[in-house]
């Protein structure tokens, strides 16, 4: 199982939300290309970036930090957050990152995934599937669509997607564990790369998504509040990269 650390940036700085509400943020740090770098040094394998400021503006706001992170870091990075165009998935992937997110456009116009995936590779590009009450949420989670999340992601599988960046909105932030029924239903119906995203709280957690052969988990808050020790974590569920192998 891939972990991933998780960096939420606004304002230029490292924070956290609950359940995506703006108004309900902690800062954690002025320096986030010094919180990635400690992830690294960690055990982290690949990073999760959101342009928080991004997904509501729909363009990415916090590159100056983005690029610094890059050139902070060896390890691969994946980003979401207001990447809504070819140019702007073009341009992520010239700054040195591995795989782009993409969230309010799969839902508003799939077909622009497939195109992306054709074009850049399908491991470039990541559908972000966020979800509330099993319905995608769009646009910074402000609105709520009528698209199932189960039937978003079957469309992104024929569209030749292969990683998706599940998150239950309901539990985002909140320590209260992650939907594993709702992310394990989705791995099997699917067979693709699911990354279950919000609520991660515990090595418990952990080990109960790694038991139910979900692929990858991405971790906040409880990293930041070290109610999970990421090395500890690392050596025991995640994959070593192909790089490090003999």
């Amino acid at each position: 199982m891939q972990l991933y650390p998780a960096i939420d940036m606004k304002n230029g700085q490292c924070v956290r939300l609950r359940q995506g509400a703006f108004q309900d943020i902690t800062v954690y740090s002025d320096t986030p290309e010094k919180v990635a770098l400690h992830w690294q040094e960690q055990g982290a394998a690949f990073l999760h970036l959101v342009d928080l400021d991004g997904a509501l503006a729909g363009r990415s706001v916090n590159e100056p930090v983005i690029r610094r992170i890059a050139e902070t870091v060896s390890i691969p990075i994946q980003i979401g957050g207001g990447i809504r165009s070819r140019e702007a998935v073009s341009h992520m992937l010239s700054l040195g990152i591995r795989r782009v997110i993409i969230g309010t456009k799969a839902v508003e116009n799939p077909e622009f995934l497939k195109e992306l995936a054709e074009e850049f590779g399908s491991e470039a590009i990541v559908a972000g599937i966020d979800a509330r009450d099993g319905l995608v949420a769009i646009q910074g989670w402000e609105k709520t669509s009528s698209v199932k999340a189960l039937d978003l992601a079957l469309t992104m599988k024929e569209y030749g997607i292969r990683h998706i960046v599940y998150t239950d909105i309901s539990r985002d932030g909140m320590l209260a564990g992650p939907n594993v029924e709702a992310t394990s239903l989705m791995t099997r119906e699917t067979g693709l790369d699911i990354i279950a995203s919000g609520g991660v709280s515990s090595m418990e957690d952990l080990e109960h998504l790694y038991q139910e052969g979900i692929q990858g988990a991405i971790i906040g808050k409880a990293l930041y509040e070290n109610r999970i020790d990421l090395k500890e974590a690392a050596a025991r569920f995640q994959k070593r990269p192909e790089s490090n192998t003999d």
